[in-house]
C-alpha cells in the first residue's frame, strides 16, 4: 500500500463523518401537522435523541430521481425502520398504523410544500391463536398462510402558504409486500414484490414493502473515528439489512410549477398521534447524512420539529461545520476557511445553474431539476464527476453520497481537491432497472450466519407444512433467534444515518 494510498484510506474512514455533516448542512424544519404547524414533542430517527426510540417512524433515506425507463416520470422513494435484521421474527416489520408518512414537494423554491403525497397503513390479522407470521409457505399476497397483512391508501394534498387547498384520493386498499421471512416461508419471494407494484390512476405507480436498505457506507467512524486505526474501513455496516419501502413514480409534469422552471425540492417526514388524538411531526429528511453529523445535540430534536421555512435557525452548523475541524485535528487535513458558503450552495439553495430554483429560499432538501435526463451508465459521484443527473441534483439509488459529501465537506469546490471516501463504492445487493428500483430484501434464510442446515442437525428438516391453527408448533428455536433480531434492531447503531420529520397534518 503506498503513502498516498494509505492517506486516502485515512481519509475515508472520516467520510462518513463528514458526509454526514455536509449533507447536514442544510438543516431546518419541515412541518405541517394536520397541514398547519405544530411543535413536535418527540423524533425517531437515530440521528435524534428522541427518534432513536420510534423506528417504525424514522425515516432513514430520501430519493428523487427522473426514471431512466420513463423519463417523462420522477421516482420518489422514501424509507423507514433502520437496522431490519431479516430474521428479526416472530413480530417482523410493519408500517405504524397511527402514523402519517408523507414525501412532501416544493415546485417553486419558497422553503414550502405545494404538494404532499401521504401514506397510511391499516393491519389485518387472520388467525391470533398463532404467534406465527404466515402458517405455511405463501405464493401471493391473499395467501391464506400469510397470517399478518398491511394495506395502505395514499391522498395527495394541494397547499397555498401550507393551507390545505384540497385533497384527492390517490390510491385505497392497495397491499403491502410482506417481510421476507425466509426461502421455506416464501419460496418466492420476487413474485410477491412484483404483485405488489401496483399501477394508480393518473399515470402513477405504487409500491410499499420491505426492501434491501440501499445507502451503502461504513459506520464504524463513530467507533472514536476507529480509534486512528484504519485497517478495517471499507465494511458496508449496512450490508444484510433491510427497510421499509413506499415509493411512487409520478409524471413529471404534477410535480414541476412549470416547464420552465423544472426544479422541485423533496423531502418526507413523518407524523405520530399523541395522547391527546392531534399528530405532531417526529421526523423529517431530505439530504442524505443531516442531521447525524452538522448538528449539535442541542439542536438534533429540533430540527426534526421543524420546517424547512425555518431553516435560517441552523444556518451557522451550515457555514461554520463542527467535521472540517474534527477531521483536521485528528488526521491533520486542513479544514476550509469558514463562512463555507460552498456548503451552502450544495446543501440550502441548490446550485446555480443546476438545481437552484429562481428566488430560491435557504433551506435543506433535495434539490432535482427534472429536465436533466438520466444517463445511460451512472457515476456514483454524480455532479463531482460530471454526471449532473446524479447527487446533489436528487438522489439516485447509486449515487456514493458518502463520498461525495466528504469531499465537498472537505473543499473540493472551494480548491481543496480530494479523493476521500470510506472505501464503500457500490451496494450490495443490486437494484432493479424498473420500478421500484430498490434491491429484494435480504430473507430471514438467508441473513448473516444463516448456514445450510442437513437432515441430522434441525428438529425442522421434515418441514411443518400448513400449521393452520397455531398448535404443534416446534418453533422455539425460532422464537428465541426471533427475538434476538429484535433486540438487534433496537440497538442498531443508527445514529448515522436518521433523519428528522415534522408534519403536515
Amino acid at each position: 500500500m503506498t503513502a498516498n494510498t494509505m492517506s486516502r484510506r485515512s481519509r475515508g474512514s472520516i467520510a462518513l463523518l463528514a458526509c454526514g455533516a455536509l449533507a447536514a448542512g442544510g438543516l431546518a424544519a419541515a412541518g405541517v401537522t394536520t397541514l398547519e404547524p405544530q411543535t413536535a414533542h418527540a423524533s425517531s430517527h437515530r440521528e435524534a435523541p428522541l427518534i432513536s426510540g420510534q423506528p417504525q417512524v424514522d425515516n432513514t433515506d430520501v430519493y428523487a430521481f427522473v426514471s431512466p425507463d420513463k423519463p417523462d416520470t420522477t421516482t420518489l422513494v422514501a424509507n423507514w425502520i433502520p437496522f431490519e435484521e431479516p430474521a428479526g421474527g416472530p413480530n417482523f416489520f410493519k408500517f405504524a398504523e397511527d402514523a402519517q408518512y408523507d414525501i412532501r414537494v416544493d415546485s417553486d423554491g419558497d422553503a414550502q410544500e405545494d404538494l404532499v403525497y401521504r401514506w397510511t397503513f391499516e393491519d389485518h390479522l387472520k388467525n391470533d391463536k398463532t404467534f406465527l407470521y404466515n402458517t405455511g409457505a405463501v405464493t401471493s399476497l391473499d395467501d391464506p398462510d400469510l397470517n399478518f397483512t398491511q394495506t395502505y391508501d395514499i391522498d395527495l394534498f394541494r397547499l397555498e402558504h401550507r393551507r390545505v387547498v384540497s385533497k384527492h384520493k390517490v390510491a385505497d386498499d392497495l397491499p403491502v409486500a410482506p417481510s421476507n421471512v425466509g426461502k421455506a416461508s416464501m419460496p418466492d419471494y420476487k413474485a410477491l414484490r412484483d404483485r405488489a407494484v401496483k399501477k394508480v390512476a393518473g399515470g402513477l405507480r405504487a409500491y410499499a414493502g420491505q426492501a434491501d436498505d440501499p445507502f451503502f457506507l461504513d459506520l464504524r467512524v463513530f467507533d472514536l473515528l476507529y480509534g486512528g486505526d484504519l485497517s478495517e474501513v471499507g465494511n458496508d455496516t449496512l450490508k444484510g439489512y433491510n427497510v421499509n419501502t413506499i415509493a411512487l413514480q409520478v409524471p413529471t409534469s404534477y410535480l414541476v410549477e412549470s416547464e420552465k422552471q423544472p426544479v422541485v425540492g423533496i423531502w418526507s417526514t413523518t407524523q405520530v398521534k399523541n395522547a391527546r388524538g392531534h399528530f405532531r411531526q417526529v421526523s423529517r429528511l431530505g439530504m442524505p447524512l443531516v442531521n447525524e453529523v452538522v448538528n449539535p445535540l442541542k439542536d438534533k430534536d429540533k430540527f426534526n420539529a421543524s420546517s424547512p421555512l425555518n431553516d435560517g435557525d441552523f444556518l451557522k452548523n451550515v457555514t461554520n461545520p463542527e467535521l472540517p475541524k474534527l477531521i483536521e485535528g485528528i488526521f491533520k487535513i486542513k479544514a476550509p476557511a469558514e463562512p463555507r458558503n460552498d456548503l451552502v450552495s450544495v446543501f440550502l439553495t441548490g446550485v446555480k445553474d443546476l438545481n437552484q430554483p429562481p428566488h430560491v429560499r435557504a433551506s435543506e432538501m433535495l434539490r432535482l431539476n427534472t429536465s436533466i435526463k438520466p444517463v445511460a451508465k451512472p457515476k456514483r459521484l454524480g455532479v463531482l464527476d460530471g454526471d449532473n443527473a446524479g447527487f446533489p441534483n436528487g438522489r439516485r439509488l447509486t449515487d456514493d453520497v458518502l463520498d461525495i459529501a466528504l469531499q465537498v465537506v472537505e473543499g473540493e469546490l472551494v480548491g481543496s481537491k480530494n479523493d476521500l471516501g470510506d472505501a464503500v463504492d457500490k451496494n450490495d445487493v443490486k437494484f432493479g432497472h424498473s420500478f421500484p428500483y430498490v434491491g429484494l430484501p435480504t430473507s430471514g434464510s438467508d441473513a448473516p450466519g444463516a448456514k445450510t442446515k442437513s437432515s441430522t442437525d434441525s428438529v425442522l428438516s421434515g418441514g411443518l407444512g400448513s400449521i393452520a391453527n397455531g398448535e404443534d408448533t416446534v418453533l422455539i428455536a425460532s422464537a428465541a433467534s426471533a427475538g434476538a433480531g429484535v433486540l438487534l434492531v433496537g440497538v442498531g447503531l443508527f445514529w448515522w444515518r436518521r433523519r428528522r420529520v415534522h408534519g403536515f397534518r
